[in-house]
């Protein structure tokens, strides 16, 4: 069971080596990386290439680490109990099984994605220590032990917002994605827009990188938003000469798939005024 990578997704070698190496320790994959860079997106490609169904457990901010196990509904049952129904004898009847648990039962192996757990507190991987680690839990509720029938393989994405524990860092393997090269986002683009001219790609990409690599820049765009960048470019029919930027405008065409905040709206226009000022 070893990924490679699939026709819409573009793996480097050290990111297909990261996949193969936690599948091989059956450790979770810690992956981090700038937004847009595809780390969800792993997920879904390497359970559609090994050929596995996927469990996505996206966190927000509100969410805790007992949610992915098992929600007791004491509410519902206090309410049924009152109203005389015989679901109140079962307490089964109100547990709301979690994404963990889910993942435990599965009759083969799966993929479960924890999408962005750098967005919940400092405890919440702390809180799932255990679990990941024993592929175990219990349901005090109920009495029972949930232990895996097949070891999943999990994947979990971080922005990198907030670090996570030690201990919780040393059960996974890690692997950062660096944003791709040049050679690398060319095969990308080729992957989503495969009718792109050269001439267009190469002037969209020099630009693209030039804004990317700009001083003072508050949020560099990623790939997704050079892939929507392009869309529009080839949606409005633009030539690479359509792209050129004078001293009048140091905005790119269609900025807004790319420059997503007043602040580096504003740093372009800045550097506008500097060159028109600069070439009288």
């Amino acid at each position: 069971m070893r990924f490679e990578g699939t026709d819409a997704y573009i793996a480097t070698e050290d990111l297909t080596l990261a996949v193969n190496a936690a599948v091989a320790l059956e450790r979770p994959l810690l992956v981090k990386g700038e937004p847009g860079t595809g780390k969800t997106e792993l997920a879904r490609q390497v359970a559609d290439a090994l050929g596995l169904p996927m469990l996505e457990w996206s966190i927000k901010s509100t969410t805790k680490a007992q949610q992915g196990l098992y929600e007791y509904d004491a509410v519902s049952r206090l309410r049924d109990s009152q109203l005389g129904d015989e679901r109140v004898h079962d307490v089964k009847n109100y547990i709301r099984k979690g994404k963990l648990w889910k993942a435990f039962e599965a009759d083969g192996k799966v993929v479960l994605l924890i999408d962005e757990i750098d967005k919940a507190d400092i405890e919440f991987p702390n809180d799932l220590l255990q679990e990941l680690d024993r592929m175990e839990f219990h349901v005090y509720e109920t009495g029972e032990t949930i232990r895996a029938r097949h070891r999943p393989i999990v994947i979990i994405t971080s922005n990198n917002e907030k670090e996570l524990p030690d201990a919780f860092l040393r059960r996974c393997f890690f692997h950062y994605i660096r944003f791709p090269d040049a050679d690398t986002l060319r095969r990308i683009v080729a992957v989503h827009h495969p009718d792109i001219k050269p001439a267009l790609l190469s002037a969209a990409l020099e630009q693209f990188f030039e804004i990317r690599e700009q001083p003072g820049l508050k949020k560099k765009p990623s790939t997704s938003e050079v892939l929507d960048w392009l869309k529009l470019l080839l949606a409005e029919n633009l030539s690479p000469e359509d792209l050129k930027r004078d001293g009048a405008s140091a905005l790119p065409k269609l900025h807004g798939a790319l420059l997503k905040n007043e602040q580096d709206v504003h740093l372009f226009e800045r550097l506008a005024f500097m060159a028109r000022r600069q070439g009288r």
